[in-house]
């Protein structure tokens, strides 16, 4: 009886530590500057469809011209497929402007807010629950 009583509150245990890192999800304001816009047109290199968020890895041409390597965190992936995103809407080698927020410690990540296609099209590509501003925020409405 001992035995099975330990074998469950240990599982619980297990599981409690397991589902920690649900919960260690960090806000906008923790990690990105709303005074820090910035827009970025570039060549998408790589995108990960992955959670908590999908990331856009793109190449960027400086004002000299030289290339600069940002990686761009949009919202998660349930997130974005309920907005139409599939896993291939974005590929390597398409050229994307994106509209974002810059990271705090001011390495070449950001947060991106909306993205313009190649087509044209301009799709949100944020989480407004995350404490950063929404869509209606920044067009000032």
């Amino acid at each position: 009886m001992k035995t099975r009583l330990f074998c469950t509150l240990a599982a619980c245990v297990a599981l409690l530590l397991a589902s920690l890192p649900v919960f260690a999800h960090h806000s906008f304001a923790a990690e990105f500057d709303v005074k820090q816009p910035v827009t970025l047109k570039g060549t998408v290199t790589k995108v990960e469809w992955t959670n908590p968020h999908v990331w856009i890895y793109l190449d960027v041409a400086d004002e000299q011209g030289n290339v600069q390597h940002w990686q761009c965190e949009n919202g998660a992936p349930n997130a974005l497929a309920r907005m139409g995103w599939t896993r291939n809407s974005l590929k390597a080698g398409d050229q994307v402007t994106v509209e974002g927020f810059r990271a705090k410690n001011d390495d070449k990540t950001a947060n991106a807010r909306q993205i313009i296609l190649p087509d044209g099209r301009k799709v949100f590509s944020g989480s407004a629950e995350d404490g950063g501003p929404g869509k209606f925020k920044e067009s000032g409405q």
